[in-house]
């Protein structure tokens, strides 16, 4: 593996408190902007929150609720990577807990009977993160204590390179947050007022909260009659013992047509060793042969959960070093659905080039089907596609892949890559937050068996909700054809677009058609590279071959922390981009549209609609030899500058 770098709810009914984050319509009936991307319950969708993906959790803003500790805020500018926990929040505010007795408190506007808390406590002092408690109550009631975690945050090192990072305390850091999840022991009804208080026993120096989601979790599913449960092979759920032969056994029986699918119950299954098929020609350095022919299906994501124990660089004997010692590698015609992968990763590099491994990997093929599947604290969530060198006579390119439901948060790097040729696949309805590289990402690497002809192509990212990146882009598109992103919400990137295309990670050309379209991007782009580059929303970044049939339509651009669409200079062109029914707001530090004094080609504008950009609404610098075209334009900004930015 080569790595490149809700439901609509009434203001009324969510009480006093803490609000949900709720999509606004536009007299156009597209949404403005959420305070921390689209909290959209799918029992209550309508045709005015259309983007982003159908989630089954409200999601509340901490700073928005009661509480009595210190509001973090971010600066103009959002600086990143200099323990900036204000920067690294949704929304780019967060509430700090200092002292005993503080808290946050909202009324919740759905019924529930789960937890996540997306929250930063401090590392232990010599590094590898520790365990602290926070008190929960309801209606004034105690609940439970909720475990926080630092042992998955905390990445050190003034370097943008994420492998030069460590894991050893000092200086500059980022990263800061994680999640923790629970299961409570009953429902609680929508108007119930929680509150996430600091008592006696709560000790870590501070706790910092960003953000929670409720969710009504289903009871377990009931075994399929056709599958066979794991447990016939020997596992035992939630003893702490590895259950990894009686899974890789059940998958192999499946594999040969002994069963007909797999079943993981209810419970926690500790998995030590990735799920594979042995090469009885023991081919190349490692094994490098996944699973096909396999239906494996669950409980439900909170329900049926693998977890890995051993970090990947301490596991010895794994297949392959990028990849881990959990999760799946897929050959092809491979189902999974109702299940989570939580791997042991803490590093994307650092001292050793420790990785932290993939939770799902390989050839995947054709009629591979993911679905509602939760991984954290992976390296990447999926990594599609193998090198042709990798056992040539068995490649060959992901080609109808759908991906759906998907629920991936915290990694090291990216969130799903359809790599070497990927044709034909999608990833529809899934959430992102917090992945350290692109949350989705199309690249149509060289390494294929026939470069003219295995280059990715038609692929789709839909009505997806990617949250929070803290390395990298919220989608992007390096090379191939008919490619598309649409009806996707991107929120808080730390330091890259929103989306972007490119041809930077020495892709395979860009041809035919590539659509951009039904986007909403909020607080998105970022200063990244010794923060000397300042990106877009939507950035254009042709390094060194061209990018041509860019269509840019539909689209919200609201608060970027720089530029709203930004041509970005290379060797390259971006020739004839089409950009119609956009509306671009609060450029805070950048121009509505900005061209770099390098940058080539042309875009036509038609029905764009531009306010509040910092450095005028329409920026061509100076020396560059792009065009811009302009039909019906609306530009109301108070400032023009003309200093070129890098």
């Amino acid at each position: 593996m080569r790595h490149k770098q809700g439901s609509r709810l009434l203001a009324a009914a969510l009480g006093a408190g803490l609000a949900a984050s709720v999509l606004l319509p536009t007299a156009a009936g597209a949404a403005d902007g959420p305070s921390g991307g689209n909290p959209a319950k799918a029992s209550a969708r309508t045709q005015a929150d259309v983007r982003g993906a159908a989630l089954p959790y409200v999601e509340y803003e901490a700073e928005n609720g009661t509480y009595n500790g210190t509001l973090l805020e971010a600066e103009p500018h959002r600086p990143f990577g200099h323990t900036n926990f204000a920067t690294e929040s949704s929304g780019r505010k967060s509430v700090r807990l200092n002292s005993t007795g503080q808290y946050v408190e909202f009324t919740s506007a759905n019924s529930t009977n789960s937890i996540v808390v997306r929250n930063a406590i401090p590392d232990a002092p010599g590094g590898g993160g520790q365990e602290k408690t926070l008190s929960l109550y309801a209606n004034g009631t105690f609940v439970q204590k909720v475990t926080l975690s630092s042992k998955h945050s905390w990445l050190y090192g003034n370097t943008d390179s994420p492998e030069g990072l460590t894991n050893r305390p000092g200086g500059d850091a980022r990263r800061l947050f994680d999640e923790s999840h629970a299961l409570l022991k009953k429902s609680y009804p929508q108007g119930t007022k929680f509150r996430l208080q600091r008592d006696a026993g709560d000790d870590a120096a501070y706790y910092i909260i960003d953000l929670i989601d409720l969710e009504e979790v289903a009871p377990p599913a009931a075994k399929p009659a056709e599958c066979t449960s794991i447990t016939q092979y020997g596992a035992v759920p939630d003893d702490g013992k590895d259950d990894t032969t009686a899974i890789q056994n059940a998958v192999t029986a499946d594999q040969k047509g002994d069963i007909a699918c797999v079943w993981i119950p209810a419970g926690r299954w500790r998995q030590e060793k990735k799920i594979l098929t042995d090469d009885p020609h023991n081919r190349g350095e490692y094994n490098q042969l996944g699973i096909r022919d396999v239906t494996i299906r669950g409980a439900g994501m909170w329900h049926s959960q693998l977890h890995t124990l051993t970090p990947p660089h301490e596991a010895g004997g794994i297949n392959h070093p990028h990849e881990g010692n959990f999760g799946f590698d897929i050959d092809d015609n491979t189902k999974i659905s109702d299940i989570a992968i939580f791997g042991s990763g803490t590093i994307r590099g650092g001292d050793g080039n420790h990785e932290g491994g993939v939770g799902l990997n390989g050839r995947f093929g054709k009629n591979t089907k993911i679905s509602n599947v939760w991984i954290e604290h992976a390296n990447v969530g999926a990594w599609v596609g193998r090198d042709y060198s990798n056992i040539p006579e068995l490649w060959g390119p992901g080609d109808g892949l759908e991906f759906s439901g998907m629920r991936i948060r915290n990694t090291y790097a990216d969130g799903v890559n359809f790599t070497n040729g990927t044709r034909n696949s999608s990833v529809v309805n899934s959430s992102f937050r917090n992945t350290g590289d692109d949350a989705l990402a199309v690249w149509a690497n060289r390494y294929v068996k026939d470069p003219s002809v295995d280059i990715g192509h038609d692929n789709t990212f839909r009505d997806n909700t990617v949250q929070l990146p803290w390395r990298a882009n919220g989608i992007a598109i390096y090379g191939g054809y008919g490619n598309k992103i649409e009806n996707n919400t991107v929120s808080d990137t730390m330091n890259y677009p929103g989306i972007m295309l490119a041809t930077d990670h020495d892709p395979l050309p860009f041809s035919g058609q590539t659509l951009i379209a039904n986007n909403g991007l909020y607080r998105t782009g970022g200063a990244f590279w010794g923060e000397a580059q300042e990106f877009g929303a939507i950035t254009l970044f042709a390094q060194g071959q061209n990018i041509p049939g860019v269509t840019i339509r539909d689209t919200v651009i609201h608060d970027s922390t720089y530029d709203g669409i930004q041509f970005k200079s290379g060797g390259g062109a971006t020739p004839d981009v089409k950009i119609s029914n956009v509306k671009i707001s609060k450029s805070n530090n950048g121009a509505g549209i900005r061209a770099h004094g390098g940058a080539r080609g042309s875009a036509t504008l038609s029905n764009v609609t531009i306010s509040g950009s910092a450095d005028g609404d329409i920026l061509v610098e100076p020396g560059s030899q792009f065009v811009i075209n302009k039909v019906a334009v609306k530009a109301a900004s108070s400032a023009k500058k003309s200093g070129q930015r890098k």
